[in-house]
């Protein structure tokens, strides 16, 4: 990807979860980037291909992110707990514009946009990460604890961004990380044959 395709890229990110997709047009990115329009046309001629190319970016840095989890919590609950913490990390974001998977995907969703399963992909790759570390804690329902996982993060996020309140938060990822602390692997069924019915 070219320098100029890739800045392009990265300031309709920004713009695009500041903004909304369907508010951010081609002048706002070339303005903020100080290109011509004629330039920018080289390398996008149409919104949807910058938002598969902000989609595509967004996803990359979500698999980035779920290896660098990997490599710093050597088991599935800590692992787990990195994907909670990510709400304190991103706090401020969050406030201001509100969760950037949350909030594009509704936004795709009320527009019937073609690239809404593309978006919603990081929910996914989430989900998916998820589910195997429940998995690997020895839970079969580990695909149900992910999407309930998934579900209460995001709706923290929406009332966080909502209510502004970091108090909130605090107590809503101390809350999670309890629930997850005491989620401990369900007993193992015997499966020795009975010599009785």
């Amino acid at each position: 990807m070219s320098s100029t395709r890739t800045r392009i890229t990265e300031e309709a990110d920004a713009l695009i979860y500041r903004m909304g997709f369907a508010t951010t047009s081609f002048g706002d990115i070339a303005d903020e980037i100080g290109i011509s329009r004629g330039n920018f046309y080289h390398h996008f001629k149409t919104k949807d291909a910058i938002l598969a190319a902000v989609i595509e970016r967004r996803l990359a840095a979500t698999r980035a992110l779920l290896t660098l989890w990997e490599s710093e919590a050597p088991d599935p609950a800590g692992r787990i707990g990195r994907f909670i913490d990510i709400l304190r990390t991103n706090r401020s974001k969050i406030m201001q514009d509100g969760c950037p998977v949350g909030t594009l995907c509704s936004e795709l969703a009320k527009l019937d946009h073609p690239l809404l399963d593309q978006a919603a992909e990081a929910f996914t790759l989430f989900r998916v990460w998820l589910s195997a570390q429940f998995s690997a804690l020895g839970h079969p329902d580990a695909d149900c604890l992910a999407l309930h996982l998934l579900a209460r993060t995001q709706g923290i996020a929406v009332l966080l961004h909502s209510f502004r309140d970091p108090a909130f938060l605090e107590r809503e990822c101390a809350t999670l990380h309890h629930w997850c602390d005491t989620l401990a692997p369900p007993p193992r069924e015997n499966t020795a044959c009975s010599s009785s019915p």
